[in-house]
């Protein structure tokens, strides 16, 4: 990957047990009490059951064995640590296998609202919980699988399902509307953003609109898919996605719905 990054993932003993600092776990502490209170009524049923059958601590960053022990009860998943950042083909391979990759950092006090790269707070607190839910850990054991054959071209097209499902995807539900992606449960910002903000697009999601939907890792999202259920990913992971994917490129991709990201020149 061309992103580089200045944070370095921890190394575990030989038991696999991580060594954190007082410093850290109190930025965990701080993060989890923020963003529980945030999501209060506004994340999916199935993610607020998972949080609960995980009992993550809430003072201190859980050791990956802990989490883990209970995935592999529940779907069969457990989480595998990794450099903080890592190629697309080593993340495909790692779902397929139904090992989730969590890099062990956690951001600095002067990231404490935005963090571009995904840390050990979001990978565990964003993403675990809803791999308790059969529907949402086959879907991304599947995703695995696809991108694992996939080409380098169609591997851009696949990473904008993930983005658009697994990352920021909400629900349309009876009791209104409500969040299953861990790119927005362990933000404050993206929260409050794509829950309530009236300059926000909220679309029903189609994939083949998803696969001609171009996004930006560093803004808030212009706009949101959603789905009825989280059940509904099951459905999606039993069409034929290369087929859609194909039909997408045929179509061509949408306008982006954001501004070209401004690159600072050398003075």
């Amino acid at each position: 990957m061309a992103k580089t990054t200045s944070y370095v993932s921890k190394d575990a003993d030989q038991q696999g047990f991580i060594t954190w600092t007082d410093e850290e776990n109190s930025m965990w502490q701080k993060l989890y009490a923020r963003q529980l209170a945030c999501i209060k009524n506004k994340a999916c049923d199935e993610f607020v059951q998972g949080l609960a059958y995980l009992n993550l601590p809430e003072d201190r960053i859980p050791q990956l064995e802990e989490v883990s022990q209970l995935l592999r009860n529940a779907t069969g998943w457990q989480c595998h640590q990794v450099p903080a950042l890592i190629g697309f083909g080593e993340f495909f391979k790692l779902l397929s296998e139904k090992k989730f990759p969590v890099a062990t950092f956690i951001r600095r006090g002067e990231h404490f609202d935005y963090l571009q790269e995904p840390d050990i707070f979001h990978e565990i607190f964003g993403h675990c919980p809803l791999l308790t839910n059969p529907a949402f850990a086959n879907f991304t054991q599947m995703y695995g699988e696809l991108g694992l054959t996939a080409t380098k071209e169609d591997r851009v097209f696949l990473a904008r399902l993930y983005w658009f499902t697994v990352e920021f995807g909400l629900l349309s539900t009876d009791n209104g509307l409500r969040i299953y992606g861990g790119g927005i449960l362990s933000s404050p910002g993206e929260t409050l953003y794509a829950m309530h903000d009236d300059k926000v697009k909220r679309e029903m999601l189609d994939v083949v609109e998803v696969f001609r939907t171009p996004y930006r890792i560093d803004i808030m999202q212009p706009i949101y898919f959603m789905l009825n259920k989280i059940n509904d990913l099951e459905s999606i992971s039993k069409l034929d996605l290369m087929a859609l994917l194909a039909q997408a490129k045929e179509l061509g991709m949408h306008a982006p719905r954001f501004p070209k990201k401004q690159i600072a020149q050398a003075s």
